[in-house]
């Protein structure tokens, strides 16, 4: 059925929804589907999913973008079976770990030791599986001290821990992420990509739906780009989101609302992640404090175009030089993290960037874990416009977001001449 490395076999899986006229339509269809002798018309259906094909090979991570509603969370529940097709067939070669939602099938009444034993026996452990699992599940979600206590009680963090570090206990075939790693402390965020990685690099397969492009594009090495049910592309991870972003800019006004959303929900993610780091450090307050916090985060930018600093600055193109200084505090028992920084448009668009860990740059830390990044930009080649700089702190790979400034300062770059563009790129008549 399956070759030597395919693990899921879409085949024509599609899903629709029925729309009815009253709620006594909706019991008669479900106990006695013969009752509704004409069938609903067409503008009496949804159609979530459309009929599509799909492989993933083995050891493979796929990406799934697209808007809001695109079908994505749906072709997930199906691949995890906690949904059923409409039409076609879905075969999977493997055992699952999913991370669908955030307490996705946890019980809020029963305790967090209740919540390992029944999702552990929804995965299809044994009893003795189980508890050879127990301890490594509640050690890596952190939540030893309220394990005991109803799950409603905890934060957002410590669900996403537990579930996470269930998900994740038994090596799973098949890894299935829909967007639940937003929330939870940027410590446990590191942690657990690092346990993602570790599980990619040993053959496991990796279904990955996220907002975040720069995720996908760095973490997938194909990607599936969805729009009101359809599939529009399936390629590598780059080559769809870079198609996925000319879409919307293509669409002018509605590109620029939705990217508005996109930086909102940049904005709303890190804020849940303080959110969240706060809850859990109010919730453990009479515990021991840690050695070290595990948070690492911006401390100050500053931005200087010859010789003036501020937020609000002026440069000239071709001429100015445009220099950017940040600095941050980290966990020191961490491996160094990576700076980035770059220019943005107006309308959110990162024009150009660069980032200490693609350029060769290693950052000098004190032993406290505070350092330093500063970057220079000689002749600032950008043309007349108004720009946006921005700074972001990664983890060592550049793949997890540690913290970032979105505006940092507005440089308003003006030029001689009426060349038109964004940059002007060295040149040579001949």
């Amino acid at each position: 059925m399956f070759s030597e490395d395919t693990v899921i076999r879409l085949q024509g899986v599609g899903k629709i929804y029925k729309r009815f006229a009253k709620p006594s339509d909706r019991f008669w269809q479900a106990v006695w589907p013969r009752a509704l002798r004409q069938a609903p018309a067409d503008g009496n259906e949804f159609v979530a999913l459309a009929p599509l094909n799909l492989e993933v090979k083995r050891g493979q991570a796929l990406g799934l973008i697209g808007r809001n509603g695109a079908g994505k969370s749906t072709l997930l529940q199906m691949v995890c079976g906690t949904l059923n097709p409409s039409m076609g067939s879905v075969v999977v070669d493997g055992k699952i770990g999913a991370l669908l939602e955030l307490g996705a099938g946890f019980n809020p009444e029963f305790t967090g030791r209740e919540n390992v034993a029944l999702a552990a026996a929804v995965m299809g452990f044994s009893g003795a599986e189980t508890d050879a699992l127990y301890e490594s599940i509640v050690d890596f979600s952190g939540v030893r001290e309220f394990i005991d206590q109803p799950v409603k009680t905890y934060s957002s963090g410590m669900y996403v821990r537990l579930a996470f570090a269930i998900a994740t206990s038994a090596n799973p075939d098949i890894l299935i992420i829909d967007e639940a790693l937003s929330v939870g402390d940027g410590a446990f965020a590191k942690k657990s990509f690092e346990r993602i990685m570790q599980l990619k690099e040993q053959g496991t397969t990796v279904l990955f739906c996220s907002h975040s492009m720069y995720q996908v594009e760095s973490f997938c090495d194909r990607a599936v780009w969805l729009d009101h049910g359809r599939v529009q592309m399936v390629g590598p991870a780059s080559d769809v989101v870079a198609a996925y972003n000319d879409s919307l800019r293509a669409e002018g006004a509605t590109a620029r609302t939705d990217h508005t959303s996109s930086t909102s929900l940049a904005k709303k993610t890190l804020a849940n992640t303080l959110a969240a780091s706060a809850q859990d450090q109010a919730a453990t307050e009479n515990l021991a404090a840690p050695t070290s916090s595990g948070l690492t985060r911006i401390s100050s930018i500053e931005v200087n175009v010859d010789g003036q600093t501020g937020t609000d600055l002026q440069a000239i193109s071709l001429q100015s030089n445009v220099t950017i200084t940040v600095k941050f505090e980290s966990d020191p028992a961490q491996p160094c993290p990576t700076f980035a920084t770059g220019f943005a448009l107006p309308d959110g668009q990162i024009f150009t960037s660069v980032y200490t860990l693609f350029d060769g740059i290693t950052i000098q830390r004190d032993k406290l874990g505070n350092g330093q990044a500063t970057v220079e930009f000689e002749k600032l080649p950008l043309m007349k416009g108004r720009f946006f700089v921005g700074a972001y702190l990664f983890d060592e790979r550049a793949l997890h977001v540690y913290d970032v400034v979105l505006q940092a300062a507005t440089l308003n770059v003006t030029q001689a001449g009426v060349h038109q563009g964004f940059v002007q790129l060295p040149h040579r008549w001949q």
